[in-house]
């Protein structure tokens, strides 16, 4: 039994009109939905980041948390207490063996990319999420080895978990071997609070620790409300 032979079109045939602008109304269609598509993710990214941030930004307005506890001077500090200034804030420990040494000297590399006139009013504070063994004596040689003007804070128990859960930071206590051994694990973002108190963006471990340029344009970003501004030349 033979199979019959499909149809063809005729040599030198040519597709009909129809076809050929079904093809590119078809065309044209998927072009304006990728067009539509990508124009919404413009609008998205500077709706929620306008100032092209390198961090995660917050919404515009987000208050800081607080934060109040004893300073590494012994005299109590809270972070209202840097109002004017725009802070760092990051959670660690004193006996951190990596992330926390690294966070504190690569937010200084990136207070060292700052204007000379914007220096002075980056501050960077160390909340500890050990109070039990990190006393203010110690936090205080541990922040002033990375920046002279470094501040830490130790908030007892349990302010400290109301106080982190707030700022969306978590830390748990891991490996215990005694009551003053063991090792803690922990949130490793870094927080920018702007002068006027609010929660700017969210930093997270990588990003602080390889670019200290784009770090310093973001706390230059957050201190200019036109967001206009390039970072300066040293």
């Amino acid at each position: 039994m033979t199979t019959p032979d499909l149809p063809s079109l005729p040599s030198g045939s040519a597709v009909a009109p129809s076809a050929r602008r079904s093809w590119q109304q078809s065309l044209t269609l998927a072009l304006l939905a990728v067009s539509a598509l990508l124009a919404g993710v413009l609008v998205y990214h500077r709706v929620t980041n306008p100032l092209s941030l390198f961090g995660t930004a917050y919404p515009a307005g987000t208050p800081a948390p607080p934060l109040a506890g004893t300073g590494e001077d012994g005299q109590p500090l809270a972070l209202s207490d840097f109002r004017g200034k725009t802070v760092a804030v990051f959670f660690g420990f004193l006996n951190c063996p990596n992330i926390c040494p690294t966070t504190l000297a690569a937010l200084e590399r990136a207070r060292a990319e700052l204007p000379a006139r914007q220096r002075a009013d980056f501050q960077t504070l160390l909340v500890s999420v050990d109070p039990k063994r990190d006393t203010t004596a110690k936090m205080k040689t541990y922040v002033t080895y990375f920046d002279p003007t470094g501040r830490g804070v130790v908030i007892p128990e349990p302010q400290l978990t109301k106080a982190a859960a707030a700022w969306g930071a978590g830390y748990t206590y891991s490996d215990v071997k005694g009551p003053t051994d063991y090792q803690v694990n922990h949130t490793t973002g870094v927080y920018l609070v702007d002068a006027q108190g609010h929660l700017r963006l969210v930093w997270d471990y990588t990003q602080v620790t390889t670019d200290a340029a784009r770090t310093a344009l973001d706390k230059v970003r957050s201190s200019d409300t036109t967001g206009h501004r390039s970072l300066p030349i040293r």
